[in-house]
């Protein structure tokens, strides 16, 4: 499955290369100059770089004076600078921004200005995400290079749209089939599953040499989905329930139906109780052991702690979290969130707000746990979900992380290398080195003294391509200037 995915996408990029090879003017070089390199290759941080690019392509990386700067090149002076990987973010929903036009104006530009030069859409409509993906890789758009599953694959009803709802084996081998016919990267799978269908997607989604990830359906535990050859867990669903010393008995009480005469609030605080026998029963060996799991099938991490953190365990009200990043979000997408955001504040009880820390702290304490046992973390956010703002929520997800217990070298691994791993594509992105597509961040400081210098981008490279810190700002301005390029 690991293949396929590698194959897929690696066709991806030479059409998108071949593509832009035909459609644009050949470039002028681009060289960037006395900069500390940080490959992410496994070497330490190294000064005084020059780094040449030609054509979309590193076409080289040595000490400053060592290299032939090309005649004609635009010239960076990255004194006092540090040069990384272009960063991606490994869950987030494109079309979830509205359409036609919400990705185009909206996402791509905040994604760009944050550094994000790759993303692997988790759910969202191919009709509006294959044109999208075609206009990145014709260059008739700049972007990231995008990675997709289509629409859902869940139970009835389902959790989110677009969802194919496969209530059977048969019906989840035809909608694996459908997707797979349509040229989808992978398969998504979400909660409300039965079991039946959730193993009968994995046989299906194996015979068409396609990976599948997403959440552990309620009705599987996490272990079983690691046995299945799920590929990736989102947000770490039913993954702390798989580190109960009692987890046959938890999924009992999860499905339990209350009686028609039980009111909402007795049903909320059944939940909460449910909520504390989990973390009550959490036991290290059975963690460890899900962990050990994880790592013999090769299962990866795909925890948004952003998401946790600002959407799922909210602990304060909308208005003690205004944030100035408020500025970029449409009118209308701000209006849901703040909706969403004062319903599930509507009724919570201090006692309540503890819990969800609680949640929350476990949850991340789990993924420093779990990277510490060999277990491969990828960062994303779920942009746009409510609060998680698209773009800078990555550097959050990022700073989560080495809070989790990562290093920063670690943290930014799960944005750079591990992604490019991941989806088969380490041959072109992921690292500093030469002969790979020049997707590259700028940045004023050094990302393994502070997680948080990441967000202090000085210039994005795309594809060859530099948006400096001038174009950078007009994309937030929503606007698109080149300072280099045909």
């Amino acid at each position: 499955m690991k293949l396929t995915l590698a194959v897929s996408f690696l066709s991806l990029l030479a059409a998108g290369c071949l593509l832009l090879s035909c459609a644009a003017p050949q470039e002028n070089a681009l060289a960037i100059v006395h900069v500390t390199v940080v490959d992410m290759a496994g070497a330490a941080p190294r000064p005084d770089q020059d780094v040449i690019v030609k054509t979309q392509r590193i076409a080289a990386v040595g000490p400053s004076g060592s290299i032939a700067v090309p005649r004609g090149a635009r010239i960076v002076d990255g004194r006092g600078k540090f040069l990384i990987p272009g960063l991606a973010d490994m869950h987030v929903h494109l079309t979830a921004a509205g359409e036609p036009d919400g990705s185009r104006s909206f996402l791509i530009p905040l994604l760009l200005a944050h550094g994000i030069t790759t993303v692997r859409d988790m759910g969202g409509y191919l009709e509006s995400l294959v044109p999208l993906r075609r206009e990145v890789q014709n260059g008739k758009r700049p972007g990231p290079q995008i990675v997709y599953a289509g629409p859902y694959l869940d139970g009835s009803p389902p959790s989110f749209e677009p969802s194919l709802v496969v209530r059977n084996a048969e019906q989840a081998d035809q909608a694996v089939r459908q997707l797979a016919g349509r040229g989808v990267d992978f398969i998504k799978v979400q909660s409300m599953l039965s079991r039946d269908a959730y193993f009968a997607i994995a046989r299906s989604a194996r015979r068409e040499h396609l990976p599948f990830a997403g959440h552990v359906p309620d009705r599987v535990t996490a272990a079983e989905a690691a046995d299945a050859g799920q590929r990736s867990i989102e947000h770490l669903t039913n993954v702390l329930r798989g580190c109960s010393n009692d987890e046959k008995r938890l999924i009992e009480e999860q499905f339990y139906v209350p009686h028609k005469t039980v009111t909402a609030a007795a049903a909320h605080d059944r939940v909460l109780a449910w909520q504390r026998e989990m973390l009550d029963s959490y036991s290290q060996p059975a963690a460890d052991a899900l962990a050990d799991k994880f790592v013999a099938k090769e299962v990866w991490q795909t925890p948004t702690l952003v998401l946790l953190q600002q959407n799922a365990f909210p602990t304060a009200p909308v208005a003690a979290r205004r944030d100035e990043r408020e500025r970029y979000i449409p009118a209308a997408t701000l209006a849901i969130w703040r909706k969403v955001r004062a319903e599930q504040m509507r009724f919570l009880t201090q006692a309540e707000s503890a819990l969800r820390e609680r949640l929350r702290a476990k949850s991340a304490s789990l993924v420093g746990q779990m990277q510490r046992r060999g277990v491969r973390i990828l960062a994303g956010t779920d942009s746009p979900a409510p609060y998680v703002f698209p773009g800078s929520a990555l550097h959050d997800e990022l700073a989560l992380l080495v809070e989790a217990g990562l290093t920063p070298r670690e943290a930014l691994e799960s944005a750079t290398r591990n992604a490019a791993e991941f989806l088969g594509t380490t041959e072109n992105v992921g690292t500093v080195t030469p002969g790979k597509f020049a997707d590259l961040v700028l940045l004023d400081a050094d990302p393994l003294e502070d997680i948080r210098n990441t967000e202090r981008i000085r210039a994005v490279v795309l594809r060859g391509r530099l948006l400096d810190r001038e174009a950078l700002d007009g994309l937030l301005a929503g606007e698109l200037r080149f300072a280099s390029g045909p």
